[in-house]
């Protein structure tokens, strides 16, 4: 098994900090739009002939059959990921899908101790604990168990699944290409992101199409392509700083510390929708902090 005695450095840790950042952004574009699967379908038609142009003289057959099956897998759970996120912000407020789809490091360490040999030092396990419970807390009185079985919050849900599924995939392939040779035109992080955004097309626009009819796409085309555009390089200068946090860093501890976006979201939410956080928002807010520092020195 592999012990991180040294936690996550200073580095990492700004590098996830600001990618939390960036997809608490991203995640409120979504659901700024009017159609989020029709604008996440936008999206998608920009990033793949920008990604094929990015991949220009990659050779797929440099990557290994382990890698290769990590990207079948990461594919998939991002195709869902995107088509059941879409769906969460369509039935749910942001403030009220979000923290459960970011609640990753409620499960991320119980599966990373099996499958990735991960095992977390007591203080950085306590940091995880600390976290998880903040971003919990950030919400208030707005999750109830009643609330939180609701069925506009299936999707929710089944997003939190495919986030852990992506998370060990990519977690896995980024410590493999590692420790391998790399001649690829783009630093593994980009060219990885590329190879996701091409794997996961399929998937997602096929269940896309089933609810999404081509005259608004069209009409999601002409109006959000410059929004589209915008979070889609948001999406990948964000998920490019995890894939790099991923290579020298424990997928628990940067998924832990990545769910800070809850605490950038519910700042989005005060500072450009006028909401006004209640006591117990605001120590959630303190907690996640105080949950992230303990993530940084673990170990």
């Amino acid at each position: 098994m592999h012990r991180y005695r040294r936690g996550v450095s200073g580095t990492v840790l700004a590098l996830v900090l600001l990618s939390a950042l960036l997809h608490a952004g991203w995640s409120a574009s979504i659901k700024g739009s009017l159609n989020p699967l029709a604008f996440n379908a936008t999206q998608t038609a920009i990033s793949v002939p920008l990604c094929l142009l990015g991949l220009l003289g990659f050779e797929l057959g440099d990557l290994s059959g382990r890698v290769l099956a990590f990207l079948a897998a990461t594919s998939v759970a991002h195709g869902l990921y995107f088509y059941w996120l879409s769906r969460a912000l369509e039935h749910a407020d942001l403030t009220l899908a979000y923290p459960i789809v970011r609640s990753t490091p409620a499960l991320l360490p119980l599966l990373g101790i099996p499958l990735l040999g991960e095992t977390p030092s007591p203080l950085g396990a306590l940091g995880i604990a600390i976290v998880v419970g903040g971003i919990w807390g950030v919400q208030g009185g707005g999750l109830s168990w009643r609330s939180l079985a609701a069925p506009e919050l299936r999707f929710a849900w089944l997003t939190l699944l495919a986030t852990v599924g992506y998370s060990l995939a990519d977690k896995a392939a980024m410590t493999e290409l590692a420790g391998s040779a790399w001649r690829g035109p783009l630093p593994p992080a980009l060219a990885w992101f590329c190879l996701i955004s091409l794997g996961c097309t399929p998937l997602f626009l096929a269940l896309t199409l089933r609810r999404v009819s081509r005259a608004e796409l069209a009409a999601s085309l002409r109006r959000d392509s410059g929004r589209a555009a915008a979070a889609f390089a948001v999406s990948c200068a964000g998920y490019g700083l995890i894939l790099e946090a991923f290579r020298s860093a424990p997928a628990s501890y940067v998924v832990a510390a990545r769910q800070t976006s809850v605490l950038f979201a519910a700042w989005i939410g005060v500072a450009f929708l006028g909401e006004r956080p209640n006591r117990r928002r605001l120590l959630g807010a303190a907690a996640s902090v105080v949950g992230v520092a303990l993530i940084s020195w673990g170990g």
